[in-house]
């Protein structure tokens, strides 16, 4: 026969046996139902750094001087911007950058040929709608406001030249097509209603007109999300 020592110990050793297997089986419950959450929300910050297009609309005129009529040269700049993200899909962005413009002469002043040289500085700040339904592709609209700083002018056929800052409206459309969670390439289009005052010396006369630049600022880059 077997000794009551001996079945009280095998009776202990299931009993440890049993209550250990019971605290696992609770552990690994505990472990599967402990809700993962992100190390971090994500930034609202952007930034971009693209190649612009600036295409003008060269029309304008010289003040009592019928059927005269202004010109611009296009440029191609760098351009960088920064966003700020209120939500997913409202955000902010600033557009900085420089560029410069030969003023030409046209209609009945085109014997005056390039009356001058303004460089300018433009930034504009839009709020945009960014679509978040288009997964990696994120289109956006926007429009804001621009202010155009000229400065470092000088005449050519004109002594003097004196382009005024101005105030202008603006209207955007473009892209981001997000590579991973950071990087992503941009298309923008923005249309700027610029139409500074200005005065001249032409030939001891002096002269004072209206340009309407109105330019469009057609560019593409990178874009890189905090």
């Amino acid at each position: 026969m077997i000794s009551s020592n001996i079945v009280r110990a095998i009776i202990t050793g299931a009993a440890l046996v049993a209550t250990c297997s019971a605290e696992a089986m609770d552990l690994t419950t505990a472990q599967a139902v402990t809700p993962v959450y992100a190390a971090s929300a994500e930034s609202p910050w952007q930034i971009r750094l693209r190649g612009l297009n600036v295409i003008t609309k060269d029309s304008g005129r010289v003040y009592g001087v019928p059927g005269s009529d202004l010109s611009f040269s296009n440029t191609l700049i760098p351009e960088f911007d920064v966003s700020y993200f209120f939500n997913e899909n409202i955000a902010a962005e600033l557009i900085l950058g420089t560029t410069y413009a030969n003023v030409y002469g046209g209609g009945s002043v085109a014997t005056l040929g390039e009356i001058g040289k303004t460089w300018l500085l433009p930034p504009t700040l839009t709020i945009q709608y960014h679509f978040t339904d288009f997964g990696t592709f994120q289109p956006y609209v926007g429009a804001g406001v621009n202010y155009t700083v000229f400065y470092n002018q000088s005449g050519k056929s004109a002594r003097s030249l004196d382009v005024k800052n101005t105030f202008g409206v603006a209207l955007q459309a473009g892209f981001d097509y997000m590579v991973d969670d950071h990087w992503g390439v941009n298309f923008d289009v923005k249309k700027i209603f610029l139409r500074p005052e200005f005065d001249a010396n032409v030939g001891g006369a002096e002269v004072s007109g209206k340009a309407k630049l109105d330019p469009w600022l057609i560019g593409a880059g990178v874009t890189y999300r905090f």
